[in-house]
């Protein structure tokens, strides 16, 4: 029987190290690139949608970003990553929470970043609710960073059934309150030795 989302990623993150899960990167290099272009103030506002135990933070941390949010259903993972980071963890809000049901707070975010969430969404009803949870938190003219597989990425993932987008479905799932910037692919090489084929979606909120 399989498990709740909840029981799932707690299970992952209890009896994995962060470094042995497909999805970990050292430094999400191409994540904070993007960050960097569209949020130039450290005191920019920023959430990592289920960051979980990635480096994202201590990376945003350490370059001086002062409003740092990361919000993952497993409260497993965001223990891993604060004992990773530290005492500077106390300098982010740690959210163990389900994006498809948190009150966030009104546009309150000038970033919302995601590697690897959405593709987990596979019923319009969970990815409505998403964009409406982004399309809610996200100040007027906020940038929303998502990453998913790509056309030719795994089928599934942590043995769960994923969604493989290309830039033009994934931008299409958010809609006209979107406007898309631009979209990257990046062949993601797993701990493991094999590679996995993401794309990358910026876009800029267009309503008011």
């Amino acid at each position: 029987m399989s498990l709740e989302p909840k029981s799932h990623w707690e299970h992952v993150y209890t009896t994995k190290s962060a470094d042995r899960v497909s999805w970990f990167q050292e430094h999400a290099d191409r994540s904070l690139r993007l960050i960097w272009e569209v949020a130039r103030d450290r005191a920019a506002s920023i959430i990592d949608v289920g960051g979980g135990a990635s480096t994202l933070a201590d990376d945003l941390l350490a370059d001086g970003y002062s409003a740092v949010t990361v919000l993952d259903l497993s409260e497993a993972a965001l223990e891993k990553a604060k004992r990773r980071i530290g005492a500077e963890a106390e300098r982010a809000t740690w959210l163990a929470s389900d994006i498809l049901s948190v009150d966030l707070p009104r546009h309150h975010f000038d970033v919302w970043h995601d590697r690897a969430v959405f593709h987990f969404l596979t019923k319009q009803q969970e990815r409505d609710a998403y964009v409406e949870a982004a399309l809610k938190a996200v100040k007027p003219g906020g940038f929303v960073i998502v990453a998913t597989f790509a056309e030719d990425g795994p089928t599934e993932c942590s043995g769960l059934p994923v969604r493989r987008y290309s830039a033009a479905e994934l931008h299409a799932e958010f809609g006209a309150p979107f406007a898309l910037l631009r979209h990257e692919k990046e062949a993601h090489a797993t701990p493991f030795g094999t590679v996995q084929q993401f794309v990358y979606c910026m876009c800029r909120t267009t309503l008011s």
